[in-house]
């Protein structure tokens, strides 16, 4: 299992190094930069700034310090926000980022896959063609054109829970932005999973256990429900990035203070440090992330791990 994990960290290096490369040059490399206001700085300041962050330096040495930093796990500076480092600023907003993204995770992972057994079972019935209608909606309508909708409904006309904000953190606040963020995963996670459980109980196996007498809810989930879950194992890694990723338009138009909105803000004001950052940071958890779902993948199909 060792050299398993070996394995995956070390396919990780050259696409995070990749991914660094590029967005540290396209960030260099675009018209503006951090320090251009409305009002233009004094010539003498603006030269000041510049020299104290290096950025007179030829982009490669600029390239090779940056890569250097991050060696020692330093982010570096924000240019923008001068009382905290990228890394203070990511601790700020990370417990919010998680609490939300985490909670729309667990909720898409119990929802999909409660909607997937439910759709096998009762196949062609109308309670699989009503899972099917709803998550073929929660497909195609994009996360920044449901969040509005629930806000007008559930905020503003009904009034039942607060428009946005994080407030103190309850239920009420997180119900919104945890629905919005988990809704297009449920989706996905049921799909996979009425398919794969479908072909799995149509499996040799399954009829054997099936004639032998065993009930069918025993069938369902001693024999059946753990290799039905593999496809779904498989998509836990690219749904946490896109959970994470999509936190950040989430977190924007529910007014949550996580690094969604850092991002946004640092974005606007093209603050190198902070983008180049946040990039990183989301770079290293989805790593995290997938190697962890790589695990569970090789638990549930022990193949895997001699490949």
């Amino acid at each position: 299992m060792l050299t398993f994990v070996l394995k995956r960290l070390a396919s990780t290096i050259p696409v995070i190094l990749i991914a660094i490369t590029v967005c540290f040059f396209i960030l260099r490399l675009a018209p503006g930069g951090p320090f251009d206001q409305e009002r233009a700085l004094p010539p003498d300041v603006l030269a000041n700034l510049r020299a104290y962050y290096h950025l007179n330096d030829p982009l490669i040495v600029q390239y090779l310090r940056y890569l250097l930093r991050l060696a020692q796990l330093d982010l570096g500076p924000s240019f923008v926000t001068k009382d905290f480092t990228v890394a203070q600023q990511i601790a700020i907003g990370l417990p919010y980022t998680l609490i939300v993204g985490g909670s729309a995770f667990f909720l898409a992972i119990v929802g999909g896959i409660t909607a997937g057994i439910y759709g096998a079972l009762y196949q062609n019935r109308s309670a699989d063609w009503l899972i099917a209608i709803v998550a073929m909606a929660g497909l195609v309508v994009p996360n920044f054109l449901v969040a509005p909708i629930l806000q007008l409904v559930f905020g503003v006309h009904l009034a039942w829970l607060p428009v946005g904000g994080w407030g103190d953190g309850s239920i009420r606040f997180l119900a919104m932005p945890v629905v919005v963020l988990a809704l297009p995963h449920i989706a996905r996670i049921s799909r996979l999973m009425r398919g794969s459980l479908i072909e799995t109980l149509n499996s040799n196996f399954i009829k054997t256990a099936t004639a032998k007498g065993i009930g069918r809810r025993r069938v369902v989930l001693k024999h059946a429900l753990r290799p039905a879950l593999t496809p779904v194992v498989s998509y836990l890694g690219p749904a946490a990035s896109y959970l994470l990723t999509g936190s950040i338009v989430v977190e924007q138009i529910f007014g949550i203070p996580g690094i969604g909105r850092y991002f946004v803000q640092a974005a606007l004001n093209r603050d190198y440090g902070m983008v180049l950052g946040t990039v990183v940071f989301y770079m290293a958890l989805i790593v995290v992330l997938n190697l962890l779902v790589d695990l569970a993948y090789a638990w549930l199909d022990p193949k895997v791990r001699q490949r």
